[in-house]
């Protein structure tokens, strides 16, 4: 079989690629540049494609950069900018997974004549009522089927995710047994065009106009100020300039229009449900037990019911970020996924 392996330069891609190898697979590598400016973090830097490609040297096999940056500025990096200018909090890897990752390069791939693409990403894939769908991965705290929820049918009967059986720590142990040089490399952290110096609020200053905003307690009391209430998000906890308050206050409530934001305390941002927007099922709709997750690596919520544009959680969980996704589960099967609206 003729596949091309997804190599972001980090250890999970170098041992998928591996595996592929030693199951005597033609196996060619491809790296994605997609970030044109300075990046330190995340999967697009300069050594993260020095990497893979050592990486690839080292299991000799075929290896290309394909130039995407137009498509990722167009679809992942402005989309990312305009949300939070509109109050919503996206989550930008999961945009570059739709757009980029399993549509751009999974096109490409079938242009180029592979059998099959894959990647590192700990996910599994399981086939239920004659489909396949897309499952948790074996190391839960590591798993990203979170971030490659929007995948159909047909776009898995064509990827293969060859660590989804694997913990981490076994990914490691294969790597160092095979001497590849990302053995001991550490995960990539944070979204990929934000630098550590640069942090999300530069990066967004030097986009959109930011906007100063007060911040006011449940009974609206004056408590803080912000410089930019389109860096803040629900939840927040740090960086709201608070005075006097007692305990722990987390942001509750956005108020664009008037400049405005509410603090309250950890009850009062529990909330019964979830707004959604764009419900989409796998299949059919799930009557049975369903449990939610609202971001890449939180803890599943338990769901008592979902309509068309409204989530019911069993208990009242925190407060979820307008524009977040919110996946739905059976167990450890994907079956459906929308976003949370306001």
């Amino acid at each position: 079989m003729r596949v091309l392996v997804a190599m972001s330069g980090g250890v999970d891609s170098s041992v998928a690629a591996s595996l592929m190898v030693e199951r005597g697979h033609e196996v060619v590598g491809v790296t994605l540049k997609l970030w044109g400016g300075e990046s330190d973090s995340g999967c697009c830097s300069v050594s993260d494609v020095d990497d893979a490609r050592r990486v690839a040297q080292q299991l000799d096999i075929p290896f290309f950069v394909f130039n995407f940056t137009d498509d990722f500025d167009h679809l992942v990096v402005d989309p990312y900018v305009s949300a939070h200018a509109a109050g919503l909090t996206p989550n930008p890897c999961i945009e570059c997974n739709r757009h980029l990752k399993f549509d751009r390069l999974l096109a490409r791939a079938r242009e180029l004549g592979f059998d099959r693409l894959v990647t590192g990403h700990h996910a599994a894939l399981v086939r239920r009522r004659g489909r396949l769908h897309l499952a948790r991965g074996a190391d839960r705290a590591k798993d990203q089927s979170y971030v490659l929820h929007m995948l159909g049918s047909d776009e898995l009967g064509y990827c293969e995710f060859p660590l989804g059986s694997m913990t981490k720590a076994e990914v490691r142990e294969r790597a160092a047994a095979a001497g590849l040089r990302t053995a001991d490399k550490p995960d990539s952290q944070d979204v990929c065009f934000i630098t550590r110096g640069q942090g999300r609020r530069d990066f967004l200053a030097g986009r959109i106009e930011m906007t100063p905003a007060d911040v006011f307690d449940t009974s609206g009391k004056r408590v803080g100020h912000v410089d930019s209430i389109q860096s803040v998000t629900i939840g927040q906890r740090r960086g709201l300039g608070l005075v006097g308050l007692p305990g722990r206050r987390f942001v509750t409530g956005i108020d664009h229009a008037r400049a405005r934001i509410t603090v309250g305390t950890t009850e009062e941002l529990l909330s019964p449900g979830v707004p959604l927007s764009g419900l989409a099922w796998t299949s059919e709709p799930v009557r049975g037990p369903l449990a939610a997750q609202v971001s890449a690596h939180g803890r599943p919520r338990r769901v008592r019911a979902v309509s068309g544009d409204r989530l019911e959680w069993v208990t009242p969980q925190p407060r979820v970020a307008p524009g977040q996704a919110v996946v739905l589960y059976e167990g450890d099967v994907v079956v459906g996924g929308a976003a949370a609206a306001r």
